[in-house]
């Protein structure tokens, strides 16, 4: 089983001068420990508008910052909001094929929708047709990745003409492709499209058993592939502190998870919110005797309970468990503690199985993968008699000069002072 780490970057109020900049490098110094120690991947969400919350507006920028201190730890995209008026599909493209040659090829592209009105709202996106959206940009952005040129698109929610959009991405034929998952419903969806599941669903093992279960079997009877290559796993969150001492791991970690749990309902689920006003932290003191407790059932204890823990999920058949670490007010020298702590007594008994359990999972699964890409409705390629030219703004303006009957001078001066003819010299 594989291990990642997650960030929101949470910053619950009251706020001082520095304390953006201090989050930030705190986490980036965490992801730099993190690959030194063996964790196989960091995931960054984009979130806006969630204070306190989620202040990672931007992931690609840190995420090209963690690829340029580190050597071989996944960079994940968990998630990319993918309705158009988030990010157009061309620049998700773009932007991933430019992470992924910057890391030497270590991209994951998680994906994903939002449900909270806060962001919703802010950008004018549909309840009702956000799936849609996030559906008609993922197939998109897949073929945009792979396709020399990109034919052009017009679709409900979107429309490109033909583009060769480069650069492309160092991973063939795409980065992995992902979807955040809530319930089931979307762990159905995630097989059906042939990609993997980002379970943000805090379930317990016999559950988890049952979604891994459906997963496969949906994906060995159902599967389309969105994507020109599958991605059959399936990674699920757990809170995260450890400690030689319980009730220190809790003192430690509890109310960070806890918090986390808490800001989510409030700006998806309960809340009423004034923005630059309130204050979830606030809030979540006053309802924290009410909430449950978070041990060793959610990723929080001694080694000894984290292996255990852990043990649960392999046997239950999930590829990658994914540790909220840094949550609420937790301290960054607490998590970095618990990172190597982890590291050094928990991880090595699933990294010595790991190789071995990945092989057997290949062989079992290349004849069901085989099946799902050839029922895969793939887009047409131009003919290069189809490809459309397109002109240079400057050649429309001398073309209409000629038509008009006016002179055409032999150059134009650029912005740089550098001269440039107005007609090719290869056309002459």
């Amino acid at each position: 089983m594989k291990f990642g780490i997650f960030y929101e970057h949470q910053l619950p109020r009251p706020w001082h001068e520095g304390d953006e900049h201090r989050l930030i490098q705190d986490a980036l110094e965490q992801v730099e420990l993190a690959d030194r120690l063996g964790i196989d991947y960091a995931w960054e969400v984009e979130h806006h508008f969630l204070e306190e919350y989620s202040h990672s507006s931007a992931p690609e920028v840190f995420l090209a910052a963690c690829a340029a201190r580190t050597k071989r730890i996944r960079l994940g995209h968990g998630i990319t909001l993918l309705p158009p008026a988030y990010n157009a599909p061309a620049r998700v493209a773009e932007r991933v094929a430019m992470l992924d040659l910057v890391s030497s090829g270590r991209v994951e592209l998680g994906t994903g929708e939002s449900s909270s009105l806060a962001e919703l709202g802010g950008f004018g996106i549909r309840v009702d047709a956000k799936r849609d959206m996030w559906r008609e940009s993922l197939e998109q952005i897949a073929n945009m990745m792979v396709m020399e040129p990109y034919p052009g698109f017009e679709g409900k929610f979107f429309s490109m003409p033909c583009r060769n959009v480069v650069p492309k991405p160092l991973q063939k034929p795409h980065p992995p492709l992902w979807v955040a998952c809530s319930n089931r419903a979307t762990i159905h969806l995630a097989a059906k499209l042939g990609i993997g599941a980002l379970t943000f669903a805090f379930v317990d093992p016999a559950e988890a058993r049952k979604w891994v279960s459906e997963y496969y079997e949906i994906l060995e009877k159902e599967c389309e592939p969105v994507g020109h290559a599958i991605n059959p796993n399936i990674a699920m969150v757990t809170g995260f502190s450890c400690h030689r001492d319980e009730e220190e791991a809790r003192r430690r970690g509890e109310d960070g998870f806890r918090f986390f749990g808490y800001g989510l309902g409030h700006h998806y689920v309960f809340g009423s919110h004034k923005p630059g006003r309130t204050s979830v932290w606030e809030n979540f003191e006053k309802a924290r005797d009410a909430l449950p407790s978070a041990g060793a059932h959610r990723g929080i204890g001694t080694p000894d309970q984290l292996r255990e823990h852990l043990r649960a999920f392999t046997e239950a058949g999930v590829d990658q468990v994914i540790f909220i670490q840094q949550g609420g007010r937790n301290r960054h020298e607490h998590i970095c503690e618990s990172l190597e702590l982890f590291a050094g007594e928990v991880m090595p008994e699933f990294a010595a199985r790991a190789e071995e359990r990945e092989r057997a999972k290949r062989e079992r699964l290349a004849p069901i993968l085989e099946r799902a890409m050839a029922r895969k409705k793939w887009m047409r390629p131009l003919e290069d008699a189809e490809i459309p030219e397109i002109h240079a703004l400057g050649r429309q303006i001398v073309e209409q000069m000629q038509k008009d009957q006016q002179p055409v001078p032999a150059t134009i001066s650029t912005g740089s002072g550098l001269s440039v003819p107005l007609t090719d010299p290869a056309r002459r």
